[in-house]
């Protein structure tokens, strides 16, 4: 402990350039005394270390010292962060990088602490995508990561919801965020800060001009307000339901966390049937359609009139499919779970 100790004041003091006894104390959970002491460690060892009494006062390291991780390349030193996630460095073309910085990483660190690092790798292992999820297919990740690091100009053609659906942007990319197993590209453009999906870029091609980034710009700031406001943005409609008690008390596997709390805020008190009543955001009669179905008979819709005569329409539809005379198709039982399937067979 007394090792790792010793290395993590060294790295304080090299990244926060003055730290004083009580600080060092607090950050590392120890008392002063002990601080004291690792201080004259260091000291003896060789470490150009030097403090100053006073108010602004305490420990510094002697100007333009730097310990160095083994050689850590540039590249080894943006993907560390990525080490943990071995499928994020693959996709943005860091995989091998990632591992080298790792395995510098590792060598760098003292026995029982590089002990412990290869336990918790041994034991915890990040799966991003959810459940019967695949990856998004992101063949221009590489190179919108490229034009990231280097702050260059690009321009892509992208695939869109909305008409025209093939577009062209030149745009400034300010970086990348992985979402749910989906790559997102965060950019500047002429119609401000707009956020494309990865796979949507059909083509790239990189430009001669460099961008700057906007002062104060903070990417995981910025996603944190985009999703703040996503459904807000999205949620243009909105459905009133009658659910069952099974439906209400089950909306949460059906809906999204958003629509299920909006229902459940919005619940009357049930009529005699024991049915309720909700109120919840939707973005439009189509969309909304396949969730609202899932739900079986155990909801009914009740407006607004568009999205009450959608349904009904969908399901005469689905009847008169079933009216019709065909072929009967033998039931299939349905697959395990995910938290039911075995590891493995005995």
């Amino acid at each position: 402990m007394r090792a790792s100790r010793l290395v993590s004041i060294l790295l304080l003091l090299q990244t926060r350039g003055r730290m004083t006894a009580q600080e060092l104390a607090d950050t590392l959970e120890v008392s002063v005394r002990t601080v004291y002491r690792d201080m004259e460690s260091l000291g003896a060892s060789g470490v150009p270390l030097y403090g100053e009494s006073g108010p602004d006062g305490g420990y510094r390291l002697l100007e333009g010292y730097r310990t160095r991780l083994t050689g850590l390349t540039a590249d080894e030193a943006r993907a560390l962060f990525l080490t943990g996630l071995p499928a994020a460095a693959e996709d943005l073309g860091l995989g091998a990088v990632a591992a080298g910085a790792q395995l510098k990483l590792s060598a760098a660190l003292p026995p029982e602490m590089r002990e412990r690092a290869e336990q918790s790798r041994q034991r915890i292992y990040i799966d991003i995508p959810g459940w019967y999820q695949d990856s998004d297919e992101t063949p221009q990740l590489t190179a919108v990561a490229q034009a990231v690091w280097t702050q260059q100009q690009v321009r892509i053609r992208y695939e869109r919801w909305a008409t025209p659906h093939e577009v062209l942007r030149t745009v400034d990319p300010y970086g990348v965020v992985l979402k749910a197993g989906r790559w997102y590209l965060v950019a500047g453009s002429a119609r401000g800060i707009r956020t494309y999906r990865v796979s949507r870029i059909t083509e790239l091609e990189p430009l001669t001009e460099t961008f700057e980034r906007p002062a104060g710009f903070d990417l995981a700031e910025h996603w944190r307000d985009y999703l703040a406001t996503f459904d807000a943005r999205r949620h243009l409609g909105h459905a009133v339901l009658r659910l069952s008690p099974t439906a209400l008390t089950d909306l949460g596997q059906f809906l999204e966390p958003t629509a299920a709390r909006a229902a459940e805020e919005s619940a009357e008190p049930p009529d005699t049937d024991g049915w309720t009543q909700v109120t919840l955001p939707v973005e439009s009669a189509e969309r909304a359609l396949p969730a609202l179905l899932s739900l079986g008979a155990e909801a009914q819709v009740m407006g607004p009139p568009e999205l009450r005569e959608t349904m009904r329409r969908t399901l005469a539809g689905m009847l008169a499919r079933y009216e019709e005379d065909g072929p009967m198709v033998n039931s299939v039982s349905s697959p395990e779970r995910p938290d039911e399937v075995p590891s493995g067979t005995t």
